[in-house]
């Protein structure tokens, strides 16, 4: 599994995953063609890439291509994130999904309910700095895709637990 901050720091873009995933399976990417199948804008992209860049995870191949089409590839410190990010987009298609079928915060909830079932305040605490209204709606994101369940705690008043199906372990798995 990712490190809490790298996993954090993956889904403040809904591009990242994605573009890491297709920079992992094809060993190099050029902007036209990751414009083209991620169908982001070129301004967009640029914006996505450059944070890429800053963060270390790609860099562009210094022995390909002209200068105003450059190809990215994973660097060293990428490859990690990359792998895991195709690791993910697969089980996300092998679940029905497609790249963009899960919002922001999905995939942090799914790592972090692997094998428990926990109240809404422990999942608030533990995914800072989520908004209550950011964790309502992935919740409810969750519970409509089936990747989450819900029950009530055996207390007064009482609350409810929220937990993984199986379809959600099978995704909890490959993020681990």
């Amino acid at each position: 599994m990712l490190p809490e901050d790298d996993l954090r720091w993956l889904v403040g873009s809904r591009w990242f995953v994605p573009l890491l995933a297709l920079a992992s399976r094809e060993e190099g990417v050029r902007s036209a063609a990751l414009a083209a199948r991620l169908g982001i804008s070129r301004s967009m992209l640029a914006g996505v890439l450059d944070r890429l860049l800053r963060k270390g995870w790609l860099a562009r191949n210094p022995g390909h291509g002209h200068p105003l089409r450059p190809e990215y590839v994973l660097t060293q410190a990428g490859r990690p994130a990359g792998a895991w990010c195709e690791r993910v987009m697969e089980e996300k298609r092998n679940l029905g999904f497609d790249r963009n079928a899960l919002g922001r915060w999905a995939l942090p909830v799914v790592a972090r309910l692997d094998r428990r079932w926990e109240r809404f305040s422990w999942l608030e605490t533990q995914l800072s700095p989520i908004s209550p209204r950011s964790l309502s709606l992935a919740l409810k994101q969750l519970l409509e895709v089936r990747l989450l369940d819900r029950r009530l705690e055996d207390a007064f008043p009482p609350r409810p637990l929220y937990g993984l199906t199986g379809r959600g372990q099978r995704l909890a798995r490959a993020m681990g």
